[in-house]
């Protein structure tokens, strides 16, 4: 008996650096895997896009379209090269205007890609629209996709088949082109039944010639069951990654989904010898990476607030680097309400970095008591149509907290208005720091705002985490370090040999027995009138007063970002600034005292 061959696209090194990583993996590190992977008969990679984008600029400290291009050159000019979009985001959490999603398809088109799967978090089909047909334009393959999850128990609207399937056809009838259909499920909550129903129909709907994709991850424990419900409901192409970043948070190894289809009528297009043989020098290649341990678990309570397996450990990451880990529990079940109120968008990027965001914000500042501005713009309508009315109290609360009244226009619209927005914008940018106008950099600064601006003038630092750095890591973080008290204020030091960390600088130090009294300063400290102190952990990321200035109640102080979120310090006291105690790019603890008013 002929058995049904199923492709595969590798994901690797895209999905899985992002899920296991939070994205953080430097190019040259795994561009050898990619080589092995390539002789081990692998033709097609997700290569870039998505979080792979952003990283590179935050954490890397390289240039993402050099990233591609030198994927495209390991992996061989016929490989089929995908990346990620989010439709109206493009490669952001923020929605761009249309010049920018057109320049997005022209580049990545540019760089090597062969095929962009093209989500919307909302399933707002107005956002996949004329991102769609950029993409066709520009010469590649579109993946059109309808996004899944399954809700919260207790919970019921959209995210049925009947929903998903009702989706697909208000893309056939949009007149999107498009070559292949995905159905992408990022937490892995889907149940198989559901998977399994919902490609059956769309199977029936589409024709032969149009390929179906499905895409999940192994974060709830169920993946291998709901790939095989997705092949035989109809499925042709299965999302699988390589060990070391397979599983757990990511997708199933590709050796775990050949083994679970040995002996059916379905079998994988690999070589399963040199699968393993590519396997080896992978692992060979991500030896020195920290693996964050909740990257290598199934969590069953993640069907209770479907966070997906690329968003956990981005999120996990940072609350490590802001040593509030151990609240990560609690923000985790906080997320639940978060996603019961908010209308059921699919816990995917951008809308499950709203979901965490403000499920954060509920766990530091109190119920709703300071609502995200993702999370706030997505319910009052500025991203597009959730799949359900989000819960009108919070709605309520929302548009006062922005500002902003409730809309119902074409997000599209509203970005091509917005003269923040757009390539005109990003030019002024770029003019305004002295740098090249080229259409890279024009994307860059759209998409990446302040911190592509950093890294264009080569003041990027690199935020890669590895093993023989989690010793100095945890001394940045705080790990085995000391508060110091002096007349009332409180100061973080952490020693090491001869080096001491105060408030995220680096001084050499020495250390002896017995006072120098020669040595000892005479400069007096004072107790000031207000201590600014930071409401919660995280990065200074602007000053906006020099000392010396006056200050008047309410002034904005700095700018603090924390989850991805940036929190504006304010002056609680009219005043004079006497000294601050922190500069940019300095990493601050809860309570810790930012500026002090005299």
């Amino acid at each position: 008996m002929s058995k049904k061959l199923i492709r595969i696209m590798d994901t690797s090194f895209r999905d899985g650096f992002q899920s296991v990583y939070g994205a953080r993996v430097l190019t040259r590190d795994f561009l050898p895997a990619v080589e092995a992977a390539r002789d081990a008969g692998i033709r097609h990679f997700e290569a870039g896009g998505g979080a792979r984008f952003q990283s590179l600029y935050f954490y890397c400290n390289e240039d993402a379209f050099a990233m591609m291009d030198a994927f495209r050159q390991a992996a061989g000019p016929d490989a089929d090269l995908q990346t990620l979009a989010r439709g109206i985001n493009v490669v952001g959490l923020e929605s761009q205007s249309s010049d920018i999603i057109r320049l997005h398809a022209q580049l990545f088109k540019k760089h090597g890609m062969t095929t962009i799967r093209n989500f919307d978090a909302l399933n707002d089909v107005r956002n996949l629209t004329y991102s769609g047909r950029c993409i066709a334009e520009a010469g590649l393959k579109h993946e059109i996709t309808v996004t899944m999850m399954e809700l919260p128990p207790g919970c019921e609207g959209a995210h049925t088949p009947d929903y998903y399937i009702q989706v697909l056809r208000d893309i056939l009838d949009a007149d999107i082109p498009f070559h292949t259909v995905c159905f992408k499920d990022a937490s892995g909550t889907s149940t198989p039944a559901k998977v399994y129903e919902t490609i059956k129909q769309a199977r029936a709907m589409l024709s032969r010639g149009i390929e179906i994709s499905f895409h999940t991850h192994e974060t709830a424990g169920t993946s291998v069951l709901a790939y095989k419900a997705a092949i035989d409901a109809g499925a042709d192409i299965i999302n699988l990654a390589m060990a070391p970043v397979s599983g757990g948070t990511s997708q199933p190894d590709i050796i775990t989904m050949w083994h679970a289809l040995r002996g059916t009528e379905y079998h994988l297009d690999v070589d399963i010898d040199k699968v393993l043989e590519a396997e080896e020098v992978f692992k060979e290649c991500l030896q020195d990476y920290f693996m964050p341990p909740e990257a290598l678990a199934v969590d069953p309570l993640i069907i209770y607030s479907p966070m997906p397996g690329g968003a956990l450990t981005a999120n996990t990451q940072m609350m490590r680097d802001s040593n509030i880990l151990d609240r990560y529990p609690e923000v985790i079940k906080a997320m639940s309400e978060v996603v019961r109120l908010g209308g059921f968008g699919t816990s995917v990027t951008p809308v499950s970095q709203f979901y965490f965001q403000q499920a954060f914000n509920n766990v530091m500042f109190g119920q709703w008591k300071k609502i995200a501005d993702g999370y706030g713009k997505m319910v009052l309508g500025y991203f597009g149509r959730t799949p359900v009315s989000p819960d009108p109290e919070i709605a309520a609360i929302a548009a006062e907290q922005l500002g902003l009244e409730p809309t119902t226009v074409n997000p599209l619209e509203i970005n091509d208005a917005d003269p923040q927005k757009g390539v005109k914008a990003a030019s002024a940018m770029l003019r305004e720091h002295g740098l090249p106008e080229t259409d890279e950099n024009i994307f860059i600064a759209a998409t990446c705002k302040d911190k592509g601006m950093t890294f264009l003038k080569g003041e990027a630092h690199i935020g890669v985490r590895k093993k023989k750095d989690e010793a100095e890591a945890d001394v940045e973080r705080g790990a085995g370090s000391y508060t110091v008290t002096v007349n009332g204020r409180d100061y973080p030091v952490s020693l090491d040999g001869n080096k001491a960390l105060i408030n995220g600088r680096s001084y050499d130090i020495g250390i002896r027995a017995g006072i120098d009294k020669d040595a000892v300063s005479s400069t007096a400290t004072t107790c000031q009138a207000a201590d600014v102190k930071a409401p919660l952990p995280g990065a200074v990321t602007g000053i906006k007063v020099n000392i010396g200035d006056r200050v008047e109640s309410g002034k904005t102080l700095l700018l603090l970002e924390a989850m991805k979120m940036e929190t504006e310090i304010k002056s609680p006291v009219t005043g004079e600034v006497a000294s601050i105690a922190v500069t940019v790019g300095d990493q601050v603890s809860t309570g810790q005292v930012l500026v002090a008013i005299n």
